[in-house]
């Protein structure tokens, strides 16, 4: 039976990447959204939203979030040593090159992750229809500049994005407190802000890049300032939701 769930405003987002071989992310995704969701909410933890990258056939990508860093550690345990995971992990794991592209996430602010939503999450089997787009937009800092680079994003960037037609879904941080889950890997020694944004089709999105290339305050002010503050290029990811996820 699908489900009504609003259980996607977590204080810990895992951003998950995985390098899969060629032609497996399909069978991952069918994998994954019958098999990976229910049994990973039932200890807990959420899974937010899972995706294909429109601009790189050999990923998948998934935001899982938690209530803390303790309930993680609990709630990963209890899953990666459950019955679901022993009797799925060999046909996962054979879709993976790798699986430790994952950062460590918090809301910037209490009032900017990701927010509640009540929506009945499709039945597993169910057709993938065109639901829109997320864009995941990862800046790289200097170390501890995130906080005011957060302020930055909210007075100038944010209200830019918003005129453009962009629904800004969350701007996340790094978690700075250890990997309570050594097990499996995330990157380390990382300062990011990151900011999900959403919008209707690819369509919409490009005529937000757009509008947004036609304001001469964005092109000459607003992405100079962001570049001073980065300490390498951002990566833009479109993503497409699959047939299971929350979001967009």
């Amino acid at each position: 039976m699908p489900q009504a769930t609003d259980d996607t405003s977590k204080s810990i987002i895992e951003l998950r990447r995985y390098r899969l071989h060629p032609g497996a992310r399909e069978t991952l995704i069918d994998l994954f959204d019958r098999e990976f969701i229910e049994s990973q909410e039932a200890q807990g933890m959420s899974v937010i939203g899972q995706f294909r990258d429109l601009d790189d056939p050999n990923s998948f990508v998934w935001l899982r979030g938690f209530d803390d860093m303790p309930s993680r550690a609990a709630a990963l345990n209890a899953f990666y040593t459950g019955p679901v995971w022993a009797a799925h992990r060999d046909e996962a794991n054979g879709t993976m090159v790798n699986s430790d592209n994952v950062l460590l996430l918090r809301p910037a602010s209490p009032d900017v992750g990701f927010a509640p939503v009540r929506v009945t999450r499709p039945a597993p089997g169910a057709a993938d229809l065109q639901r829109g787009l997320v864009v995941a937009t990862i800046c790289y800092l200097a170390p501890r500049t995130e906080d005011e680079f957060a302020g930055f994003f909210e007075a100038v960037v944010k209200p830019h994005l918003e005129q453009a037609s962009a629904t800004v879904l969350a701007a996340l941080v790094t978690e700075r407190n250890p990997n309570t889950f050594p097990r499996l890997p995330v990157r380390e020694g990382e300062t990011v802000f990151v900011w999900f944004s959403s919008f209707p089709s690819l369509a919409a999105y490009e005529t937000h890049v757009a509008e947004l290339a036609r304001s001469e305050t964005w092109a000459t002010e607003v992405v100079s300032q962001m570049e001073r503050r980065m300490w390498r290029q951002s990566e833009v990811s479109r993503l497409a939701p699959t047939a299971r996820s929350l979001l967009p």
